[in-house]
């Protein structure tokens, strides 16, 4: 639905297929993953927390930079690998906004090749030969999810030990 969106608000209006387009159909499916995560890990922050810094008079900003965002840093972290994780194979928005390209192209105004449709085109495909190079896609992307959260959970580790 929301390639369908991007589409007709942006492609027809912009006349050609675009990484921005892309961009933003994918934008829109990581936004409510992001902030219902957030919303959910902020609520689980004790009030008693909160209160405790704001009776030790410190202004409401450094209550929520300094007390409940850090409180919930971990929560909202995986929040944004989950989005990260769910639009990394979305096929069909970028099917109806960045196209495809055959080629490598950096220019964000033109088709943009992507991975998944890749993926979608090689295993559709009446060839038998083709159809490996989908699994490995595939597997491409499993294991960039997988490193992704390696990393973040490598590093929430290390700054849990300098402290």
């Amino acid at each position: 639905m929301i390639g369908l969106f991007i589409y007709e608000v942006y492609v027809v209006s912009v006349g050609h297929f675009s990484g921005w387009a892309g961009s933003v159909a994918l934008a829109l499916l990581v936004i409510p993953v992001v902030v219902r995560t957030t919303e959910n890990m902020l609520r689980l922050v004790p009030n008693s927390l909160r209160e405790a810094a704001v009776a030790l008079g410190t202004p409401q900003w450094k209550v929520i930079m300094y007390v409940t965002l850090r409180s919930a840093k971990a929560g909202v972290l995986t929040g944004i690998l989950l989005a990260v994780a769910r639009i990394s194979g979305e096929t069909a928005p970028l099917l109806f906004t960045a196209l495809n390209n055959q080629f490598f192209n950096s220019n964000m105004n033109q088709p943009m090749a992507n991975l998944p449709i890749v993926i979608f085109q090689f295993a559709m495909s009446p060839y038998e030969d083709w159809h490996t190079p989908a699994w490995a896609g595939s597997l491409l992307i499993t294991f960039s999810v997988l490193a992704l959260n390696i990393v973040a959970r490598w590093m929430g580790s290390q700054k849990n030990q300098s402290h």
